[in-house]
C-alpha cells in the first residue's frame, strides 16, 4: 500500500495532472479522429495550469489547513520532555553541506524545533524521519545541523525508522510514552499529523511552521494576480495534505 500510494499519488499532483490531460489532447488530435475531444482535454489542460498558478486559488485551498492551529508561544515549559521534530525529506549529495541537502520545509521545522527546544529546560530534541532510499535519513541529517548548531548530542533522539506520518506517529508513541511533548511540522502538514497522533492516544502540544500563505497587512497589489511557480508549490502541498487525510480516513488510520 505504501509503494502504491507513492507510486499513484504524484499523477495526482498540479503540473503532472495537468501535462496528462493536455498531451492526452494533444494524442488525440495528432494520432486519432477525435479532434473536438483532443481539443477540450488541451484547452482543459491549459485552464488547470493557469488556476494551479493563480494565487488567490492557492491561498484558497491551503489557508484551511494552514489555520487549524495557532502559532506556539512558550508555555508549559517545566512539564514538557520532548521537542519532536518531524522530517521533510533530503537529497542525496555529499558534495554540498547538510543544510543544502535538507528540504526548504525540514529545513524550517528543525529551525523552529531547535528554537523551541532552547527555551525549555530538560527537554529533548526528539528528531524523526527515515523512508529514503540514500544511505543517510531524515533524522540523521536533521541530527548533523542540529550538532552544527550547538545542541549537544546527550539531548537528541534520533527515530529514523518511519516511512511516513502514520508511522512516525506509531513509533514516537513508544519513545515519549505519555510524556508531554512539542510537535513542530509545517503549517499544511500539522492537521493529518495530530490527526494521526491523536489516533495513537497522544495529545501533543502543536507548534506550526513553514506556513506558505502569509499576509504582510498591505493591499494586495497587480502581482498577486499574476500567475507564479510558488503558487503551483502551494497548491501542490495542499493537494497532497488532502489526499493523505482522504488516505488516513479510508484506511482508518483517523
Amino acid at each position: 500500500m505504501f509503494l502504491f500510494k507513492k507510486t499513484v499519488s504524484p499523477f495526482f499532483m498540479p503540473l503532472p495532472f495537468s501535462l496528462l490531460v493536455s498531451f492526452t489532447g494533444l494524442y488525440l488530435l495528432w494520432m486519432t479522429s477525435k479532434k473536438k475531444a483532443g481539443k477540450i482535454l488541451v484547452t482543459a489542460g491549459i485552464l488547470f495550469t493557469a488556476i494551479f498558478s493563480f494565487t488567490p486559488f492557492a491561498d484558497f485551498l491551503i489557508k484551511p489547513l494552514e489555520k487549524q492551529y495557532s502559532p506556539y508561544h512558550s508555555q508549559r515549559k517545566d512539564n514538557i520532555k520532548y521537542v519532536v521534530v518531524l522530517g521533510g525529506g533530503h537529497i542525496y549529495d555529499i558534495s554540498v553541506p547538510a543544510s543544502s541537502r535538507i528540504s526548504y520545509p525540514a529545513m524550517m521545522r528543525l529551525a523552529e524545533g531547535i528554537k523551541i527546544f532552547n527555551e525549555i529546560p530538560g527537554s529533548k530534541l526528539l528528531l524523526s524521519g527515515g523512508g529514503s532510499k540514500s544511505p543517510d535519513t531524515d533524522a540523521e541529517i536533521m541530527f548533523t545541523i542540529a550538532r552544527s548548531l550547538g545542541v549537544k548530542k546527550e539531548r537528541i533522539i534520533i527515530e529514523s525508522k518511519s516511512k511516513d506520518t502514520k508511522d512516525q506517529a506509531r513509533i514516537i508513541r513508544n519513545m515519549v510514552k505519555n510524556a508531554p511533548f512539542v510537535l513542530v511540522t509545517s503549517a499544511a502538514h500539522m492537521k493529518r499529523s495530530v490527526a494521526l497522533f491523536n489516533k495513537m492516544g497522544m495529545k501533543p502540544i502543536t507548534a506550526p511552521t513553514d506556513y506558505l500563505a502569509r499576509d504582510d497587512g498591505r493591499p494586495k497589489g497587480f502581482g498577486y494576480l499574476v500567475p507564479s511557480s510558488n503558487a503551483v508549490a502551494r497548491v501542490e502541498s495542499a493537494v497532497h495534505e488532502y489526499l493523505g487525510i482522504i488516505w488516513a480516513k479510508l484506511r482508518g488510520q483517523v
